[in-house]
């Protein structure tokens, strides 16, 4: 069925072309559907095996390589050539591996975050999985949904839908369940609600007639893809990858220069320094990365931490502000109804019913409630529902909105005789409505606050005449008196405060709620409160105040969407990295403007997909798994490229320096090339390694100076080493250039593998600060592999021949005195102020805060629906 048609019909001639009634399907029926349209998908983007291989070949290092494996082809020599291919297959092979399987996880990850509907099955409103609608299904609309089909309006109660997904307009578009005429075009059929779409005022019900690929949005969405811009992990490598050009431009222009003065053959001088070029670059970085991220992520998802773009790990580990709703965060999420009460504190029956008058639930069918309080009300232990609401009539229905902070309920009630508006809402918003509001009333209700006790006050007044209901009508009410719940504060929460403090993440605390209930629930599992400020409060603040405030202050609210954001943005222009855990409609504007929004399975739609990260289980302490995994990730990454930026350029150095000196190359290029695909493979087990707790202690970041003075400092001791071995092999074992090369590719193989164990701590290696088990595998195997070959029939052919025994016993010596210079290096290096802390805080970019932030709400109503 087309959009136009859907718009247009008759609603009886609709229901029956779609073979469904006002009452929804049948579980069977339903059932029957989905084996015959499909699940509700829109698959706008697959792993695609060629195109993860497509961006491997896409890479200017392997473009060289293979520049120079033809050119050593057609110059004859087919050592180089095979050695050349032999890294190119195993870089490629290695890189598609790893995103490809990292493209998958991710994919699988997405999969199992899950949105839900209310739908009318069997007579009854439940809560089915989006992907389990059917045309026919007629579905509720709730405030801050994400319309999960393309649905014909039956009833509405100020609905209001953001169409800018297939508009491209701002403005919110207003609905009816009036039809429309035949020539309406799609973009003003009031009386449609399209999938991906976002219910952004009042609610609604529909019947669905297109679903998946059939939408209006699944037709677009189905041929789209769309590239995710870069996060600051991504601009880290990016720059990093700068230097290294950099330096290996520089040397090769010199060693290029240099050959042909000393009029060496032009082909060897070029291959030479091709040769060099590569060398200096750490081939395999991306793998490592992919590798590091994609383990990381199915650690994390065994923890219940779901991390929907692999790279927000590292931003994860970032953050050093937390700011936190408190429900089911710091409390149990579970709310329970305690009592009804009057005015002066006394248990009430009226406004128990008066409170369940008001809620979404419709008395005359009950159902599942999409507000926590009202299905409390309906679920209590002891309350007959049923009884108390019986004969009363839903006439009209103003929902809940920020805003006001109330919704309010016409009925026709037999009991009193006469028809009632009922209003109940937050007690601040309340009791402004309300005339004659007695003194005691704000007694009873500092006591229910000062208890911990979420406070709901209900109001009433005749309504006589009145079909409808606007928000003027909420005045001149009379307090009846208030509905107490109770979400008692998780026993775990103590510890994972602790936990996060170790990780000097401080933690803030934005609610809804009253003040005093906020402060009462943090008193009681430990978190200290520096103040508490209120939304009231906050609007009176101009900008310095409001920025000092957010400094000193521990608790805000009764806050509004608008407010939390504004608390982030002020956090972040002084330099703080913030996390932003909520899971609320009123929370959606936070999660976009934090540096890492973080929401939970539960949550509402639009928070769940404004959200990088989604907790399966809404626990601080598992938040904390995440945080310390995404800082054990970049602390493995940083070792490889301090270790290959100092290795590297040494070697590089080194060899640089001595094809200007000596009448022979240093190392065939080839040779080169297979130390450093040897080296390069050894680090793939970096990313099993144990980081020591200092390095999860506080966020580090990456800082190319840091780096370059890394280098600078510990390459020219790689040199002298390799300066000793040339005078070693030249001056005492009078090495021809064969045995010459080959020495220094043992040499040269050992140290820069050896130093990982090094440069992977600040602490003593081995003693206080133990490597993993792959990792000393692996490189242990990469020096014994290097030593085999030059020991194998396959020697000659690469240039090697076999050594004294003498030699191997100095190799020894010059390896351990190599390491124990570059650990007292380390240890006047990290003394030094300058980088006692290592890299420090980055400052981030208003470009990249604005491309972030604009990525999310591009990519949110197509995740919405693609679930």
């Amino acid at each position: 069925m087309t959009a136009g048609q859907a718009a247009s019909a008759p609603l009886g001639e609709l229901m029956s072309n779609l073979r469904t009634q006002s009452g929804g399907l049948s579980s069977a029926e339903a059932s029957a559907r989905l084996s015959q349209h499909g699940p509700n998908i829109v698959r706008t983007r697959r792993v695609s095996a060629w195109a993860v291989l497509r961006r491997q070949l896409n890479n200017a290092v392997l473009i060289l390589l293979a520049v120079t494996a033809v050119a050593s082809v057609f110059l004859g020599d087919a050592t180089q050539a095979t050695i050349i291919g032999i890294i190119l297959v195993i870089s490629i092979g290695l890189g598609f591996f790893n995103e490809y399987r990292a493209e998958r996880a991710t994919e699988a990850l997405h999969s199992r975050v899950q949105h839900t509907a209310v739908a009318r099955r069997d007579g009854k409103a439940v809560k089915v999985a989006v992907t389990d609608l059917v045309p026919g299904d007629v579905i509720q609309l709730t405030l801050g949904e994400a319309v999960p089909a393309d649905v014909r309006l039956l009833t509405v109660s100020g609905l209001e839908c953001n169409e800018g997904i297939l508009t491209g307009e701002s403005m919110t578009a207003q609905k009816s369940a009036d039809t429309v005429s035949a020539d309406t075009a799609l973009a003003d059929a009031t009386d449609l609600a399209f999938m991906g779409t976002i219910v952004s005022a009042g609610t609604g019900v529909g019947v669905v007639y297109a679903t998946g690929a059939d939408a209006e949005f699944g037709r677009i969405a189905v041929g789209l893809g769309q590239g995710a811009p870069e996060t600051d992990f991504q601009a880290g490598l990016r720059r990093f990858s700068y230097l290294l050009l950099y330096v290996a431009l520089t040397l090769t222009v010199f060693i290029l220069l240099a050959n042909l003065m000393l009029r060496r053959p032009i082909i060897d001088s070029v291959l030479f320094a091709l040769a060099i070029a590569v060398g200096i670059t750490p081939q395999l970085l991306p793998a490592v990365v992919s590798s590091s991220l994609a383990s990381g992520s199915r650690e994390l998802a065994k923890r219940k931490v779901l991390v929907k773009r692999l790279v927000s790990i590292e931003d994860l580990g970032d953050i050093d502000v937390l700011i936190t709703d408190k429900t089911g965060t710091l409390t149990e999420g579970h709310i329970s109804f305690i009592d009804a009460v009057d005015v002066t504190g006394a248990q009430s029956r009226e406004v128990l019913r008066s409170g369940m008058l008001a809620t979404d639930v419709d008395p005359t069918t009950g159902g599942v409630s999409g507000n926590e309080m009202d299905a409390a009300l309906w679920q209590a232990e002891g309350v007959d529902s049923g009884a108390l609401t019986a004969g009363v009539r839903q006439v009209a229905a103003l929902p809940f909105d920020h805003m006001r902070r109330a919704t309010t309920t016409l009925v026709d009630d037999p009991g009193r005789g006469e028809r009632m508006l009922i209003t109940k809402g937050a007690p601040e918003q309340v009791l402004t409505r309300c005339v004659d509001v007695p003194a005691v009333a704000h007694q009873t209700l500092d006591g229910l606050f000062a208890q911990g006790r979420r406070v709901v006050a209900v109001a009433t007044k005749t309504a006589s005449g009145l079909a409808v209901v606007t928000p003027s009508d909420e005045s001149g009410l009379t307090l009846t008196g208030f509905l107490s719940f109770a979400d008692n504060p998780k026993s775990a929460a103590r510890d994972s405060l602790a936990r996060l403090a170790s990780l000097e993440i401080e933690v803030k605390v934005a609610t809804g709620d009253n003040p005093q209930v906020a402060e009462k629930v943090c008193a009681e599992i430990g978190l200290v409160s520096k103040g508490t400020v209120t939304g009231i409060e906050i609007d009176k603040l101009g900008d310095n105040e409001f920025d000092r405030m957010v400094t000193e202050t521990t608790i805000f609210a009764r806050v509004t969407p608008e407010q939390k954001s504004r608390v982030i943005a002020s956090a972040r222009k002084h330099g703080r990295s913030v996390g932003f855990l909520g899971d609320g409609v009123n929370d959606a504007l936070a999660l976009h403007a934090a540096d890492v929004g973080i929401s939970v399975d539960s949550a509402t739609d639009v928070a769940k997909d404004a959200a990088d990260v989604v907790l399966l289980e809404k626990d601080l302490g598992v938040l904390a798994d995440g945080v310390s995994e995404g800082r054990r990730i970049f602390a493995n990454t940083i070792k490889y490229v301090l270790m290959g930026t100092s290795s590297n350029f040494g070697n590089m150095f080194s060899a640089a320096a001595a094809s200007a000196v000596l009448p022979f190359l240093p190392m065939l290029p080839g040779q080169i090339l297979l130390n450093n695909l040897l080296y390069d493979s050894s680090q793939l087990a970096i990313p099993t390694d144990r980081a020591d707790p200092e390095q999860l202690h506080a966020p580090s970041h990456w800082n190319i100076a840091f780096i370059r003075r890394f280098m600078l400092t510990f390459g020219p001791i790689s040199s002298l080493f390799d300066f000793l071995t040339f005078g070693l092999m030249l001056g005492v074992l009078h090495a021809a250039p064969p045995e010459f090369r080959t020495g220094w590719f043992v040499e040269s193989l050992a140290t820069q593998t050896l130093i990982i164990f090094v440069i992977r701590t600040r602490r003593t290696p081995f003693f206080r600060s133990r490597p993993s088990g792959p990792l000393v595998v692996s490189t242990l195997g990469a020096i014994a592999v290097g030593v085999a070959l030059t020991l194998s029939p396959l020697a000659s052919r690469l240039g090697f021949t076999p050594l004294p025994w003498q030699f191997f016993a100095a190799l020894v010596l010059l390896t351990v005195g190599y390491l124990v210079m570059v650990e007292l290096t380390k240890k006047v290096f990290y003394a030094d102020p300058l980088h006692l802390a290592g890299p420090p805080v980055r400052t981030r970019g208003r470009h990249h805060r604005i491309e972030r932030r604009a990525s999310k709400f591009v990519h949110y109503p197509r995740a919405a629906a693609a679930r």
